[in-house]
């Protein structure tokens, strides 16, 4: 009895029994009441009905997925380590390795928050062409801003001076940058183009004088189908600074054309085209009339501007359109006589009397 007494009186490691056998205790209660918790509490997300799995559950969910054994371990120790005293030196060197746990634990928290984020921004886009390079670009980007944090806040929190660190490389970027400013500007513009979004892949794009469908969007550039059938690649710099016509976010399409008749058509006929022009689009049932005036007297031609809207975003489509409306309004001018003109010279012959 007196062995046993002296046993539980004495000091261990700066320490007395009692406080090793509650710290041991801390220890296995905490190692084995966290990953219980995480278990249970993402056993019950995963029970829950779909319609219930609203997107900050599902968050949650893997975020606890996670959750690394190594950091519930080091939770575990740190509230352990509260009922000893620890040496000096010994203290310091569980301090880093906590800091390095903790701060790894939360960069991989924040990469999944990002992750997941995107995904949900990824499902909002199904259905719909494009958006995946430009995801993938803010994906990339997200991920190494929150380690790059994750890793300043590390050392700061271990006492090393980030400041001039953070000069330094402040100073060397801007080396970096200078030998690199065109690949740094294109990937700027990348961004600007994830971010602002003024066309995605299946778009087609008039740039200048290039026109084709967009292929890919990368980090550096953009591709383009052409309609002759060849790959255009432009710089995503040079492409923010091009005036870009995107025929994809095209409703409907205003076609305006002309047509002419001969000036010996009696006016009586002349008043009837209007009418006759706005029958034959009223016949087209993706075709909507807007006007149709006789506008103008030209060089050799009475000129009616017409103006009408079809309704298909579709280059084909609207040429299918225009067409069957060439050919009605010519097949009824021809039913009536009316005569379209066309360039003609007429030379008047004066015969002067012999004197």
């Amino acid at each position: 009895m007196a062995e046993f007494s002296e046993l539980a009186g004495g000091v261990f490691l700066g320490n007395p029994l009692r406080a090793w056998i509650i710290a041991v205790a801390q220890f296995a209660l905490w190692f084995t009441v966290l990953p219980l918790a995480r278990a249970a509490i993402a056993h019950r997300l995963k029970a829950l009905a779909p319609e219930q799995s609203a997107a900050p559950l599902v968050l949650v969910q893997a975020l606890l997925g996670r959750t690394t054994r190594v950091f519930l371990v080091a939770v575990a120790i740190y509230l352990a380590l509260r009922w000893l005293t620890i040496p000096a030196g010994l203290d310091r060197a569980i301090t880093i390795g906590l800091q390095v746990v903790i701060w790894v634990q939360v960069a991989l928290w924040g990469t999944t928050t990002i992750r997941h984020l995107i995904e949900q921004r990824r499902a909002g886009l199904a259905g719909a062409a494009g958006g995946e390079a430009s995801l993938n670009i803010l994906r990339v980007v997200g991920v190494a801003a929150v380690w790059s944090v994750a890793f300043l806040m590390l050392l700061a929190n271990l006492g090393v001076e980030i400041m001039p660190l953070v000069a330094g490389l402040g100073i060397g970027g801007i080396a970096v940058a200078l030998a690199v400013q065109n690949v740094l500007g294109d990937l700027l513009a990348s961004l600007s183009i994830a971010l602002d979004k003024p066309f995605k892949v299946g778009d087609l794009l008039t740039v200048g004088e290039e026109e084709g469908k967009v292929e890919y969007i990368g980090i550096k550039s953009t591709r383009l189908r052409s309609l002759s059938g060849e790959q255009i690649v432009i710089a995503n710099g040079d492409l923010l600074k091009s005036r870009v016509r995107n025929f994809g976010l095209l409703s409907e399409r205003r076609i305006v054309f002309r047509i002419g008749i001969v000036y010996e058509t009696p006016l009586e006929q002349i008043r009837e085209v209007p009418r006759i022009i706005e029958s034959a689009i009223l016949t087209q049932p993706k075709a909507r009339f807007d006007r149709a005036h006789f506008s103008q007297h030209g060089d050799f031609a009475l000129i009616f501007e017409v103006a009408y809207f079809v309704l298909d975003a579709g280059y084909a489509a609207y040429l299918d359109i225009q067409q069957e409306i060439n050919l009605q309004i010519h097949a009824e001018l021809d039913r009536r006589g009316i005569r379209f003109a066309y360039p003609t010279t007429k030379q008047y012959t004066v015969q002067v009397a012999a004197s």
